[in-house]
């Protein structure tokens, strides 16, 4: 049995909220940025879901998700050296308790 484009796009879009309550709810800093990778994947799984269904012959949503896992792989690279960086100044990956980034 084929999985259909309407599952595929039910689990993106749970995928995409789980993020969007992990990003909104968490205070610790990493936790914060899976939750960005896990909306960022939910996106990826979008563009191969629609290029699967609606341009079978095509590859332009393969094209879209390795430049978006390029841009994510990117993004968590420097946001984990930003995160070590506030930890070494705070003490703490907690949100919260960098909110004054200050010289």
């Amino acid at each position: 049995m084929e999985v259909g484009l309407t599952q595929i796009l039910f689990l993106s879009t749970a995928l995409f909220f789980i993020g969007v309550y992990g990003f909104l709810t968490r205070r610790n800093m990493i936790t914060m940025l899976m939750a960005v990778e896990l909306m960022l994947n939910a996106v990826n799984i979008n563009f191969i879901a629609f290029n699967k269904y609606l341009w079978g012959g095509k590859l332009d949503g393969v094209f879209f998700t390795i430049f978006i896992i390029a841009i994510a792989a990117a993004e968590a690279a420097v946001a984990i050296a930003i995160v070590i960086n506030i930890y070494r100044n705070f003490g703490s990956i907690d949100a919260e308790d960098a909110d004054s980034l200050k010289l």
